[in-house]
């Protein structure tokens, strides 16, 4: 299969690279940042777009738009396809952003936090899709399958939810380690001593529901505890903001 991509982040380099090593070949690369475009055109062996307007209909099969969402709608009011795919890769943005610029369009979304710098060298990468055309569909699919081996149809409404789900569980997380972070350098205390229970987190979920897994505190309604942990964020009003909610949702909805 061949495929153009319009955009030069983290995305578009994940895709790129993963197709390229699969056999699919790249015909070109867009971007408003030429040299961002020359850097992944030639690393996809590919020729890089002066204009958007370079980019012909039926010169790929697919066009993937690795845009950001807010810029979503502005290129694609640029482009009409008559016989090219066009995909776009944002997760809580609806098909429908794209409906004017091609006959056939598709979504292909990674839940997965993907970085140039550091690109997941494994195919556990679970990708959502949803399609508008039998045809859109089995070309959405064939690059997702060169991409991973978890692949699942997910419509709008469904993916605003994993949306929703991913950033509490990657986004968010991580900002609660951040704090934490702090709170040792803080105190003179090693963060390193946090990762042996970090990594319990993360592994005993493989196994169990995270309801059924949840301990301390606020699961054994422990108030001494609770008011004393609150009182010692007092230096941190927004972070004893963050504990007082959590806190209470896990009392709200804790097996225990």
């Amino acid at each position: 299969m061949t495929f153009s991509i319009i955009g030069t982040g983290n995305i578009a380099w994940f895709f790129g690279n993963r197709l390229v090593a699969g056999r699919h070949r790249c015909t070109g690369v867009y971007s408003r940042n030429t040299a961002a475009a020359r850097e992944l055109a030639e690393a996809l062996m590919a020729d890089k777009y002066g204009q958007i307007s370079d980019i012909n209909d039926d010169e790929a099969d697919v066009c993937i738009l690795a845009v950001s969402d807010s810029a979503l709608d502005e290129v694609a009011t640029q482009l009409a396809f008559a016989k090219t795919m066009l995909v776009h890769t944002a997760g809580s943005v609806s098909l429908n952003i794209i409906e004017g610029a091609a006959a056939d369009r598709a979504v292909l979304w990674p839940v997965y936090s993907i970085l140039k710098h550091s690109m997941p060298d494994h195919r556990n990468i679970p990708c959502g899709w949803e399609a508008s055309t039998k045809k859109a569909a089995q070309y959405v699919q064939e690059i997702g399958h060169g991409i991973t081996d978890m692949l699942f149809e997910a419509k709008y409404e469904q993916r605003k939810w994993m949306h929703l789900s991913a950033v509490i569980s990657n986004n968010f997380v991580n900002h609660l380690l951040g704090i934490c972070e702090q709170i040792c350098a803080e105190n003179e205390l090693p963060f390193s001593a946090l990762t042996p229970i970090i990594e319990q987190t993360f592994d005993r979920i493989k196994h169990a529901s995270p309801k059924l897994l949840q301990t301390g505190p606020a699961a054994r309604h422990d108030e001494v505890t609770i008011n004393a942990q609150k009182e010692i964020l007092t230096a941190h009003p927004e972070w004893q903001r963050v504990y007082e909610a959590i806190t209470a949702s896990i009392q709200g909805t804790s097996a225990l």
